[in-house]
């Protein structure tokens, strides 16, 4: 930290970590409960809390850091950026906003007249999405009011976001939410086509079902969407929030699916915050005209030039393919332990299933041997560690699971 951060936090930093916890609850709402620990340094895959000790990072900020922790170009390009330009507001434009839009365009296969609009966070590009599912709503006499979601779906904590989310816990709590919105089974393409009609607006969609516990649909059931909506009139929304920019060991997880929208935030800037939203063709980008929806930070010169060289380096690292590669040996791991019951997912984005309902024990005690994990539910675990993680990294969590799980089981039973 530099000097004048130095000051700021003045004895903060000479704290434990117990003590600098007791001061975030003291002052910080808990809408997240009380953090596991302070973290205070990162590097590669490694962070370190504020008592020194090291974690092998399997979960990337929840998907997040692409590249893992204070990748050096990242951290540069941002530097670097933001002593030459920071802000502008959105009655100007970047080079590397323009060129971003570019980029994503290209990536993404989109057709001519295809655009993007720039976010924040993942939960804004779902709004976005949502706004422009409104705008897709027929005629008088025929007018489009509902939107189809899947059930264990998550698209967000923001007011249309969470409207589309399906978990009742996180949204009774703040209901009436906006309207309209109907659940099928998720992968049933019968229950699909039978929901939609000519009063669906839009249907919403997660590749892979990331906070389910990385639940995959059959092949096929992306494809059967599109034709299903393209028949009715309906638009077709992807949220690769957390599926997209490489963390299934492609750029997206429906790549070879063109959608009408499709959402990205989290491993888009490689920590920083950015999101997108990308409307594919000339009929869906009609739909939202000058006035009808904006961003004060969207799409700001720093948070574009950070998600270009995430981007890049991806790229020029040919990272795609050993996401592939290290995410294949590690599923093929996980599977013969003889404690888990099914291992799922692509690249490295994987979930797995425990025989005991334990998952929040291994969690915990995997923290206090170094590694960070995540349990979705009570039988399940996640991994999404950085794009940039080795084999030789992960054996050594593989190696301690075992002894994790054992731990977790004994726990349970005292």
């Amino acid at each position: 930290m530099n000097e004048i951060i130095n000051q700021e936090t003045g004895a903060l930093n000479e704290l434990a970590g117990s003590e600098l916890l007791a001061r975030y609850n003291h002052s910080l709402l808990g809408v997240f409960g009380s953090p596991q620990r302070v973290l205070v340094r990162g590097a590669g895959c490694y962070v370190w809390d504020a008592d020194g000790k090291e974690y092998l990072d399997l979960l990337s900020g929840i998907a997040v850091n692409a590249l893992g922790h204070a990748h050096p170009l990242v951290t540069s390009v941002i530097s670097s950026q933001l002593a030459t330009l920071g802000h502008i507001s959105n009655f100007f434009t970047s080079p590397t906003q323009i060129a971003l839009a570019e980029k994503l365009l290209e990536i993404s296969q989109a057709p001519d007249g295809s655009k993007v609009f720039f976010t924040n966070s993942g939960t804004e590009a779902n709004e976005a999405a949502f706004k422009l599912a409104r705008r897709n709503a027929g005629t008088r006499q025929a007018p489009r009011t509902k939107i189809i979601a899947m059930e264990n779906g998550f698209h967000g904590r923001t007011m249309g976001a969470l409207a589309l989310t399906w978990k009742q816990a996180y949204r009774e709590p703040f209901e009436p939410l906006p309207g309209g919105v109907q659940w099928v089974p998720a992968g049933d393409t019968e229950a699909l086509r039978a929901a939609v009609d000519e009063t669906t607006a839009a249907v919403f969609i997660e590749p892979i079902q990331g906070e389910a516990g990385v639940i995959e649909f059959a092949p096929g059931y992306l494809a059967a969407a599109r034709e299903i909506t393209a028949e009715a009139g309906a638009l077709l929304v992807f949220d690769e929030v957390q599926t997209g920019i490489g963390r299934t060991g492609q750029w997206f997880a429906s790549a070879g699916v063109i959608p009408d929208a499709m959402t990205l935030a989290k491993g888009l800037g490689g920590g920083f915050p950015i999101g997108a939203m990308i409307v594919f063709g000339t009929e869906a980008t009609a739909l939202l005209s000058p006035g009808q929806h904006g961003t004060t930070f969207g799409g700001n010169p720093v948070a574009t030039a950070a998600a270009l060289a995430t981007l890049h380096v991806i790229e020029t690292q040919q990272l795609l393919q050993h996401v592939n590669t290290v995410g294949e040996t590690l599923r093929r791991t996980l599977a013969a332990l003889d404690f888990v019951t099914e291992v799922r997912g692509r690249g490295l984005l994987i979930g797995l299933d425990l025989k005991a309902a334990v998952a929040p024990a291994v969690v915990s005690a995997a923290l206090d041997a170094g590694f960070i994990i995540n349990a979705p539910g009570p039988n399940t675990l996640r991994f999404a560690p950085p794009l940039i993680i080795t084999t030789e990294q992960l054996d050594t969590f593989t190696a301690a699971l075992p002894a994790l799980y054992a731990a977790a089981v004994a726990a349970t039973k005292e």
